[in-house]
């Protein structure tokens, strides 16, 4: 994660942490920061989308906890009582988020604030297990993204690589010899939805039209060979 060079890498990688912890969903939210909104996550486009159109900000129980609190928070502690907060979730749920939650609110040394939530469809008993185990390292991870959107924010790192990641080559190379989109991502021990993000991300940085051109326009460049490995370099 720490080698990421853009927003952009940093939305697959919240893929990655999604299978690591086990989860529905990742998100990383900016929520002041120079008048810029930065977002990673792995809720649907269509959701996000609404949740900006509709201004959901500005009544998200989390959110509005988050911004009066230092320390992770379970989402049940939030004050879902108001009929718009019960009519979000309502829709929150519909739109395939889970009912269960755990907020790392995050604070920098300018004012800025960011939020970095886990989010799960399970039963209570089940999340408090899952939050006793794993609140430490969603904690570090937090603030692990955090510092490198601030790198990418301020211009601190090398400008972004066009060159495929190592991962998504991986996933071009076995796709270019028909192995099914299951089988590359058992292959890679990733879910079919982090290895469809990689794909999406590798044929935005080729320029393609589809998945099929990609693999061809990695062939051409010699970006991987028809065999299914790696070119050494």
């Amino acid at each position: 994660m720490q080698t990421t060079k853009s927003v952009e890498e940093l939305q697959v990688w919240t893929h990655e942490l999604r299978d690591y912890f086990g989860v529905s969903h990742v998100f990383y939210h900016t929520a002041t920061l120079k008048g810029e909104q930065v977002g990673a996550f792995t809720y649907s486009l269509e959701w996000v989308r609404r949740y900006i159109e509709r201004d959901y900000r500005s009544i998200d129980p989390v959110v509005l906890g988050a911004m009066r609190r230092f320390h992770p928070m379970d989402w049940k502690a939030c004050d879902w009582s108001s009929p718009a907060a019960r009519k979000f979730m309502r829709e929150a749920l519909e739109a395939g988020v889970g009912n269960q939650g755990w907020a790392v609110p995050i604070w920098g040394p300018n004012g800025e604030f960011a939020l970095f939530s886990l989010n799960d469809k399970c039963d209570d008993e089940t999340w408090e297990a899952f939050t006793r185990q794993n609140a430490k390292n969603a904690l570090l991870v937090s603030h692990l993204v955090h510092q490198q959107v601030m790198r990418i924010v301020h211009n601190e790192l090398d400008p972004p690589s066009a060159e495929l990641s190592p991962r998504e080559r991986e996933a071009l190379a076995q796709l270019s010899v028909g192995l099914s989109r299951a089988n590359v991502a058992d292959s890679l021990n990733i879910s079919e939805n982090t290895l469809r993000a990689y794909i999406d991300s590798a044929r935005h940085k080729l320029g393609a039209a589809n998945v099929t051109h990609a693999v061809a326009l990695a062939l051409a460049k010699g970006i991987i060979v028809p065999t299914g490995t790696l070119p050494k370099y």
